[in-house]
C-alpha cells in the first residue's frame, strides 16, 4: 500500500509501507513475564510500556493477547528497549515473501 505524506516545508513523497522491515512476536507470554520485571527491575503495565515506547496502548495489548503477531522493526526495537532486552529476545525479524511474512534466515555459524 502506498501512503502519501508531507512533512512541513518538504515536497510530497511516496512510501511503500509493505517494504518496511517487520518483526514477529516470538512468545507473547515471555513478553508478559518481561513486563513484570524489566531490565531495571520495574514493572510495566500495558499502558506504561505503550507510553515509554511511544505506541498506542492497543498495539501492546494486541501483541499480548495474540490479535496482532507482526509489528514494524522500529516499533519492536522501541518495545525491547523499554523492557531492557535485545530485540531478538522477544521478536523474530521477518522478510516479505509474496503476501506473507516469513522468519528471516539466521546466519550460520562459521567453524574455525
Amino acid at each position: 500500500m502506498l501512503v502519501v505524506f508531507r512533512k512541513l516545508n518538504e515536497p510530497l513523497s511516496e512510501v511503500n509501507m509493505s517494504e518496511a522491515p517487520m518483526c514477529r512476536i516470538y512468545d507473547r507470554d515471555l513478553l508478559a513475564r518481561l513486563m513484570k520485571r524489566t531490565g531495571t527491575g520495574a514493572r510495566l503495565t500495558t499502558r506504561d510500556l505503550a507510553s515509554v515506547a511511544a505506541l498506542p496502548h492497543g498495539t501492546v495489548g494486541a501483541l499480548l493477547n495474540g490479535d496482532q503477531r507482526f509489528i514494524s522493526r522500529d516499533k519492536a526495537q522501541r518495545i525491547a528497549a523499554a523492557i531492557g532486552v535485545d530485540l531478538m529476545v522477544i521478536f523474530v525479524p521477518c522478510e516479505r515473501a509474496g503476501r506473507v511474512f516469513v522468519d528471516a534466515t539466521a546466519p550460520t555459524a562459521v567453524t574455525v
